[in-house]
């Protein structure tokens, strides 16, 4: 047999595509992972299991809660838990708990991408010593500072009022607001800063034409974040405050506690209607929650 009338070899897969800059792209192919399904199944249970049953005692008349099991449906549902926490102040408490979490998140915003802006830009020792003095904040909790912090509120006369709860709210969330969003703004080529600076832009239009543009979703993840600080808030509400006009919702939980018992099932329908809301604010932002944290340490 001659060498022209031999058989051609049989191609068993397509080549892989061309990519624009002439490399070929890889193509991988997923391996089941039982390990990785079976620890997906047990954590979605964690989850799971202690929201059900929060939801059901929620939904249990108050002289059922504590004879039943926590993991067994109600045998007479009712909505009288919701009505009585709906009439027990909870659109007041609501109310504080957003305007909180909006000043909170203004203030964290305005103060921390200029910041960061600054650190990632500057290679002077005073802005690394900056930077290096806000990431302490991450170190420090807040019960270690509280007593400082009441007598700060006190002298300023600021005490039993909203502003005692948002500022230091703002404060301890900056230190990781400023680890995120540095990390978002070394993702920035600096090719695109020389151009912007050989157009004749200065730092202040860099930042409001380049940076915050091109850093959306660092700043949606510092939002969130700082959201989330100001909403489960419960020790800055505690101590900075006493009467009933600036109390937040993680407050007004104390209102089912008493001297001789815990009203259960208003509790946690009080637990589950604070939590509607910034849940939906996860469901709405999460890509660009889950985008910035993926953008921290830069590149």
């Amino acid at each position: 047999m001659s060498h022209d009338t031999l058989p051609h070899p049989v191609k068993t897969g397509a080549a892989p595509a061309a990519r624009p800059d002439g490399r070929r792209r890889r193509h991988w192919t997923r391996r089941p992972d039982p390990l990785a399904g079976l620890g997906s199944v047990i954590w979605l249970v964690v989850v799971i299991v202690p929201v059900y049953a929060m939801i059901t005692a929620s939904l249990t008349p108050r002289d059922e809660a504590l004879g039943n099991n926590a993991l067994k449906p109600p045998a007479h549902p009712t909505l009288a838990n919701y009505s009585t926490v709906l009439h027990s102040g909870f659109f007041h408490y609501l109310w504080n708990t957003v305007l909180a979490a909006v000043a909170v998140v203004a203030i964290v915003l305005v103060l921390c991408v200029p910041l960061a802006y600054v650190a990632v830009r500057t290679r002077g020792f005073w802005s690394g010593a900056a930077f290096r003095l806000f990431l302490l904040g991450v170190a420090i909790p807040a019960q270690a500072v509280v007593v400082p912090l009441y007598l700060m509120i006190a002298k300023l006369n600021l005490y039993d009022s909203l502003l005692a709860i948002i500022l230091p709210t703002a404060a301890f969330a900056m230190p990781v607001a400023i680890l995120v969003l540095t990390g978002s703004l070394r993702d920035i080529s600096e090719e695109v800063y020389e151009a912007m600076a050989l157009d004749g832009a200065s730092p202040l239009r860099m930042l409001f034409q380049l940076v915050i543009p091109m850093s959306k979703g660092g700043i949606s993840t510092v939002g969130i974040y700082s959201a989330l600080q100001a909403w489960n808030g419960f020790l800055f509400p505690l101590i900075f405050t006493q009467s009933e006009g600036p109390r937040v919702l993680t407050l007004g939980l104390f209102n089912y506690v008493s001297q001789f018992g815990v009203d259960i099932p208003a509790l946690l329908a009080s637990v589950v209607l604070s939590g509607i809301p910034i849940f939906a604010v996860y469901l709405v932002a999460r890509r660009a929650l889950v985008g910035g944290l993926m953008g921290v340490g830069g590149k």
